[in-house]
């Protein structure tokens, strides 16, 4: 098969084009025919500094297509299925193997594209905001990098909630486009005063949740913008910066930060089920995927470079 790989780490660039092996199928597992790729934020973080498995290298959590092979201890899925799935790393290849307990049925009507952006995003905002950020109705919360796929989740599942919303984005137009998945007030973090502004918009209380998947210095101006017994459920390292933070602010009132990473429970119950929820609700339109760019898997370098350049607003796609 063909897949997009590397034998370094580095920038967009150490991507090659190659054939290599044909996945082999798990007795727990299945292997897909890749219809397409959902490129996260944590793939180009891994092309970038992350370990290596093998050489030539893989990468890439998520992707959705066509089962062609099913291992002898699955039972509830078969071949000519489609299913979107979930692996560590794999996805930016023709074919891919993963667990069947990652993979998740998708309706015959589900476009490729959406249905592969659907499980890491989805699933990590909803943990963001009620799993670990324990988000009522009537609160308050703010979504870091609204316009990124965990943040236009975060939008459209806090809306939803009963929640009002802010978000930040790096233009006004991207903010004017946030306002029709649900988002209530927006900042301008390139030209306003973050913090600044949400005390403007609490009436100098603050926010009780704020879904942070930038980190470095943006996650101070989280820790900032609470209010009292605030939670901030920090998901990501988007900004690729050092994480240095002071927390003293904290204690006096009574706020928690806590670090949500969705691959620590993807074999649960509860991830799979909510994950198949959602799934169901996107088919039905109560939920919608943002997608942006699609690229040609051959072209996995000019849409990495696409995604670090800050342009897209949703996720970018590779396809076969």
């Amino acid at each position: 098969m063909k897949a997009a790989v590397y034998y370094e780490n580095g920038p967009p660039s150490v991507f090659k084009y190659e054939d290599v092996e044909d996945p082999a199928c798990l007795p727990e597992g299945i292997v897909i025919e890749v219809g397409a790729v959902s490129i996260e934020g944590g793939d180009t973080l891994n092309r970038a500094r992350g370990e290596l498995a093998s050489r030539p290298h893989i990468v890439g959590y998520q992707a959705a297509g066509t089962i062609i092979e099913v291992g002898e201890k699955v039972t509830d899925l078969k071949p000519g299925q489609r299913v979107t799935t979930v692996n560590f790393a794999g996805s930016h290849a023709e074919k891919r193997s993963v667990f069947a307990r990652t993979a998740w049925a998708i309706p015959d009507s589900m476009d490729i594209r959406t249905a592969a952006a659907i499980p890491v995003p989805f699933g990590t905002a909803h943990d963001c905001l009620f799993e670990f950020g324990r988000l009522q109705k009537g609160e308050t919360v703010l979504v870091q990098a609204g316009a990124g796929a965990v943040g236009l989740a975060a939008i459209q599942l806090a809306k939803r909630a009963g929640a009002t919303v802010i978000a930040t984005a790096s233009s006004d137009d991207r903010l004017e486009k946030l306002r029709e998945y649900g988002m209530d007030h927006g900042i301008n973090y390139r030209t306003q005063d973050l913090v600044a502004e949400v005390k403007r918009l609490t009436d100098n209380q603050g926010v009780n949740l704020v879904v942070d998947p930038v980190g470095g210095s943006t996650l101070q101006k989280s820790v900032l913008s609470l209010g009292y017994r605030g939670r901030i459920s920090m998901v990501g390292q988007a900004g690729r910066e050092e994480m240095k933070l002071d927390v003293s602010t904290m204690m006096a009132g009574n706020q928690s930060l806590s670090g949500v990473f969705l691959g620590a429970e993807i074999f649960t119950d509860r991830v799979h089920n909510n994950i198949q929820k959602m799934i169901e609700e996107i088919a039905k339109g109560e939920l919608k995927v943002v997608l942006d760019k699609n690229f040609a898997l051959k072209d996995a370098a000019a849409a990495h470079e696409f995604i670090e350049s800050r342009k897209a607003f949703g996720r970018v796609t590779l396809t076969p």
